[in-house]
């Protein structure tokens, strides 16, 4: 009988540690809202994500193919402008971009 409340003491003590651990990010939420750290983190880490992202990815392509054409280097210039362009013209919409950016590359690849 002793083993069953052990583990009755083991779920109640997990269960509130969980419904804890779900809650607090609820009751700092409200102070982070007014921070101006936050906002600004919110503002420049999706260009800062896309900047990573494009220097790894151009790193990687340029380096690892040796018989790159001047071509493909001048399409994926292109593709980042537009990218860069669409990003800050249209309100800063990542997934636009990106699919814009992209879509630009595919087609002067593929058809030039």
């Amino acid at each position: 009988m002793s083993d069953s409340w052990y583990v009755v003491a083991a779920l109640v003590i997990a269960g509130a540690i969980t419904v804890a651990l779900r809650a607090a990010p609820f009751a700092v939420l409200k102070p982070l809202r007014e921070s101006r750290l936050v906002l600004a983190l919110g503002l420049w880490m999706p260009v800062g994500i896309l900047a990573i992202l494009a220097a790894s990815t151009w790193t990687g392509t340029f380096t690892s193919d040796a018989g790159i054409h001047w071509t493909t280097a001048a399409h994926a210039a292109l593709a980042a402008a537009v990218t860069i362009a669409v990003h800050l013209l249209c309100g800063r919409r990542t997934l636009l971009s990106i699919g814009l950016g992209t879509l630009t590359f595919v087609l002067l690849v593929n058809l030039l």
